[in-house]
């Protein structure tokens, strides 16, 4: 149990840790932007690298970024039933989606871009475009990277939601708001929720 829990610990550490360089990257995005507007609208002058950039920092932020969102339960989920589901059942429903689902897509998506992603790297791929960006190959290397980060969260998940079934350790309750007081016993956590329920 402890090597699930340092290993939980050590994952959503690392996740959250990438979330704070995503959200300034997400600045970077902005600023990037309102200089390219300014440029193009204002003075006339637009800039084939700077538009590049903008695409380039939104698909580093999309990649990297999925993990981070993973543990804050911040990707679209269907409500409609799951929220009437017990603790018990929400946890088996996120942890088999998780091997039957999300793990399997990041390999397939891991795999099937492995040919066209060393194909970019073994001859450097730059940008199509006169005064586009260079380093694309290094982009789409960000491909197989963010997946394999979501594969990792994602065992992270699925561990907390395995944990909770067996009912011998820590909830982590997810939300924006996560700090160490939002870790809670398991058994005092059901008993509040079987008290709910009567």
């Amino acid at each position: 149990m402890k090597a699930l829990k340092y290993y939980i610990k050590i994952m959503d550490a690392f996740s959250e840790k990438t979330g704070f360089v995503i959200s300034w990257l997400s600045t970077l995005l902005v600023i990037t932007v309102f200089y390219d507007v300014i440029m193009r609208y204002v003075f006339k002058n637009g800039s084939i690298a700077i538009q590049e950039l903008e695409w380039h920092i939104f698909s580093v932020i999309f990649l990297l970024g999925a993990a981070f969102t993973l543990k804050r339960e911040g990707h679209v989920r269907v409500d409609i039933l799951y929220t009437k589901f017990s603790t018990i059942t929400k946890a088996w429903v996120d942890l088999l989606g998780t091997f039957i689902f999300l793990i399997p897509f990041c390999v397939i998506v891991i795999y099937s871009t492995k040919l066209f992603i060393l194909a970019s790297w073994s001859v450097r791929e730059i940008s199509p475009d006169p005064g586009g960006l260079p380093f694309r190959y290094a982009l789409k290397a960000m491909v197989p990277i963010g997946f394999f980060f979501l594969i990792l969260q994602g065992t992270s998940e699925a561990l907390k939601n395995l944990l909770v079934i067996l009912g011998k350790n820590e909830v982590v309750l997810h939300n924006n708001d996560f700090n160490e007081k939002d870790v809670l016993q398991n058994n005092d956590f059901n008993k509040k929720e079987d008290g709910k329920k009567s």
